[in-house]
């Protein structure tokens, strides 16, 4: 099942919906998105964007990033959060060839596990009370924006393999990725053979990580995150239907 949806700037926007959850209900289709930059939106992308009646995006940039390369364009059906899950900046590009892919991202998102308690429990109510579609994305809606969607499918109670399986699909948009940083710095070598890449070691040693620390991924929320059973309780009403 392809769950991208064409745009000619964005590369990674992507529906979470239909995935299953172990109750046998689904995640409904057209409420739930996951994008890279939606300050790359331009003319037909963003009418094309609009006409999916998204009404909450969640950035999860740092500013600094957002000050450089733009945010969604404002509208009145929208409702902008930026949210920076991440503390602590590194440059993929720039990396030595010899570091290993899946241990060194699964690092980094530990980090921005504990580093970004209070905004990703914040990104998680704002999901839980949405009154309709909504986006969350970083820079390439790989990293940031697939740990987020493990959180989320975790609560909804998506099977593991299949969070792992949706984190891997972010490789379908690896090469266009890399031409883009390529186009942007002429004269510049791409170092790390990892850059732009998602595959699925990454999210199985994170998520395995979790499970060392605090029993499960769900464990990780309840304990760090605060996450309840009432919250838990209206994502599932918000994005859940039976299947």
């Amino acid at each position: 099942m392809n769950r991208h949806i064409a745009f000619e700037r964005l590369h990674n926007f992507r529906d979470l919906g239909g995935y299953p959850t172990e109750d046998g209900q689904v995640l409904r289709w057209g409420r739930l998105y996951r994008s890279d930059s939606l300050g790359k939106l331009r003319g037909a992308d963003w009418e094309r964007f609009l006409n999916l009646g998204v009404t909450a995006v969640i950035d999860l940039r740092y500013p600094w990033e957002i000050e450089a390369k733009g945010r969604v364009p404002q509208h009145e059906s929208l409702v902008y959060h930026n949210l920076s899950i991440e503390h602590r900046p590194y440059d993929q590009a720039g990396l030595a060839p010899d570091i290993p892919v899946g241990p060194y991202l699964a690092e980094r998102f530990l980090e921005v596990a504990y580093d970004g308690v209070a905004e990703i429990r914040q990104a998680l109510k704002v999901l839980a009370t949405a009154d309709g579609p909504v986006v969350f994305h970083c820079a390439a809606g790989k990293d940031r924006t697939g740990l987020l969607a493990a959180l989320v499918l975790t609560l909804l109670g998506v099977p593991e393999e299949q969070i792992i399986e949706d984190f891997a699909r972010t490789e379908l948009a690896t090469e266009r990725f890399i031409a883009d940083w390529r186009a942007a710095n002429p004269g510049r070598e791409l170092t790390w053979p990892g850059y732009g890449r998602a595959p699925a070691e990454v999210m199985r040693l994170f998520l395995a990580a979790l499970a060392t620390e605090h029993g499960s991924a769900r464990g990780y929320t309840t304990e760090l995150l605060g996450v309840d059973d009432d919250l838990v309780a209206a994502l599932r009403r918000t994005l859940l239907e039976p299947a």
